[in-house]
C-alpha cells in the first residue's frame, strides 16, 4: 500500500493515545474545502509503503501507542484491514478518519476488532450534502448505514463536521441533529483556509455562530462541542 504521508507523532489525532498520523491517497468526493485536496487529485506522490511504515512502527514501539488512518478516504484502500491487522499485532491501537461511503468495510474492521476509534464525516444536512462534498449527486444510503453501524456498535467514535460559512447554516444543524439524535458525540470544527483548498473565497463561520450551531445540536447530542474555538 502506498502511504502519501506521514505525521510521526501526534497528541490530538486520536484520543487518549500518542499516535503517528497515516495518509491515504484517494477520495469518493471532492469537498471544495478539504485541506488535503493534494491527496485526491494525485498531485501528492506516495512517500513510502506499508512496509516502511511497520518498520517505522517497530522502532517507535513504547514511544507511540496508536496510528490513525485519513486521508483520503481510508476505506477506499480494500487491503487495509490486512495493514491494520499487523498494526495491531505490534501492540498499536488504530483510529480510523473516514466519510462513511464504505460501510460493508467498516462493518468488517468493526467486527473483527481491527479498529478502536472511529471519526466519521457529517458533511452536512441530507438535502445539502452533493453540494458540500463537491458532486452533483451523493448516495445518501451508505452514509445512514454508516451512522447506523456506529451508533449501534461497540467501538468508540464520534461524528464531525468541518463547518464553512458558504455551505453551513442554522437549519442544517438542527437536520444534522436529527440525523445523529442520540449519537455519543459530535464535534464541530470551524474551517481554515490554506494553499492547498482547491476552492477560493471560503470563509469561516463567528466564534458566535460556532457556539450556536452547537448548541442547536446539543439538544440532540448532548455530547456536542467545538474543536479548535477558544
Amino acid at each position: 500500500m502506498k502511504i502519501h504521508g506521514l505525521q510521526k507523532m501526534t497528541l490530538l489525532d486520536f484520543p487518549g493515545r500518542v499516535a503517528c498520523t497515516v495518509f491515504l491517497g484517494g477520495c469518493d468526493f471532492r469537498c471544495p474545502f478539504c485541506h488535503n485536496f493534494e491527496l485526491i487529485d494525485g498531485t501528492a506522490q506516495p512517500v513510502s509503503d506499508d512496509a516502511e511504515l511497520l518498520s517505522f512502527l517497530e522502532k517507535r514501539r513504547g514511544l507511540l501507542d496508536g496510528v490513525a488512518f485519513t486521508g483520503g478516504e481510508p476505506c477506499l484502500h480494500k487491503d487495509l484491514p490486512e495493514l491494520m491487522k499487523k498494526i495491531r499485532d505490534l501492540g498499536f491501537g488504530v483510529k480510523l478518519d473516514t466519510n462513511g461511503a464504505h460501510p460493508a468495510l467498516l462493518r468488517d474492521m468493526l467486527d473483527t476488532g481491527l479498529v478502536d476509534y472511529v471519526a466519521m464525516d457529517i458533511k452536512n444536512s441530507p438535502e445539502k450534502y452533493a453540494v458540500t462534498c463537491g458532486m452533483e449527486t451523493v448516495d445518501l444510503a451508505p452514509i445512514r448505514e454508516s451512522i447506523g453501524i456506529l451508533m449501534r456498535g461497540d467501538t468508540d467514535y464520534e461524528f464531525r463536521t468541518t463547518v464553512v460559512k458558504e455551505f453551513h447554516e442554522e437549519a442544517d444543524f438542527e437536520k444534522i441533529g436529527e440525523w445523529i439524535r442520540g449519537a455519543r458525540r459530535y464535534f464541530l470544527q470551524c474551517f481554515t483556509d490554506r494553499d492547498s483548498v482547491p476552492f477560493g473565497n471560503l470563509h469561516a463561520p463567528t466564534g458566535d455562530e460556532m457556539r450556536k450551531f452547537a448548541q442547536i445540536v446539543s439538544f440532540y447530542v448532548p455530547e456536542t462541542q467545538l474543536r479548535g474555538i477558544d
